[in-house]
């Protein structure tokens, strides 16, 4: 019985469907096609940003860890290094613990933050361009992140709040490896970039 009614649902909900449809070939209108943002989807840019830069930073942790493995180092140094902004000098001497757990969270939440301006611009240069033209544009932008958050702000702002300069110190964070780190995520985010680019809602009608 409760096949039956919906059955006969659906045959009128086709029917309406379809005496719609009709109404608008007449009347000159054109369907209902769903939703197309116009101009620039600032919003959905930075939402999507923020979801795969979690990736992006995932990436570069597991570069940092295989790294500092090779050289025999603390596998997560750069979480060592990242907790000096706000414990100082003895998180360098940390070797496990919550402190290090809750570093690598904090780390994964800086990627999101960093991901946002990063799908920006490449959705904003090379929305449709192949892997090249967004790894390109994901390098300057990478570069630019690097520069600006190591020597424009935390130079200064670690000092002035911790009383030590651990982060942009070439001793425990060597440039060449602060450099890969911003690239590595860069480069995940120009890779993963189509996961997240803005393709219009299409409402998906039967027509008969």
């Amino acid at each position: 019985m409760e096949h039956t009614v919906r059955k006969l649902k659906q045959q009128e909900l086709d029917r309406l469907r379809a005496r719609v449809l009709e109404l608008e070939q007449e009347l000159h209108v054109p369907p209902a096609q769903g939703y197309e943002a116009r101009g620039w989807y600032g919003m959905y840019h930075a939402t999507t940003g923020a979801f795969l830069g979690m990736f992006g930073a995932i990436t570069s942790l597991l570069f940092n860890v295989v790294g500092s493995a090779l050289i025999d180092q603390h596998p997560l140094r750069i979480i060592q290094v990242y907790l000096t902004f706000p414990l100082g000098e003895k998180a360098l001497d940390m070797s496990g613990g919550i402190a290090l757990v809750t570093g690598c969270c904090l780390y994964i939440a800086t990627g999101m933050l960093l991901g946002v301006p990063m799908q920006m611009a490449i959705a904003r240069f090379a929305p449709r361009g192949g892997l090249g033209a967004r790894l390109a544009v994901a390098s300057v932008v990478g570069l630019v992140i690097w520069v600006v958050n190591f020597y424009f702000l935390l130079s200064w702002i670690q000092p002035w709040l911790i009383g030590g300069n651990w982060i942009t110190d070439p001793n425990f964070l060597p440039p060449w490896v602060a450099i890969m780190t911003h690239l590595v995520f860069a480069w995940t985010m120009a890779l993963i970039y189509p996961l997240g680019a803005y393709r219009p809602y299409r409402l998906q009608t039967e027509q008969q």
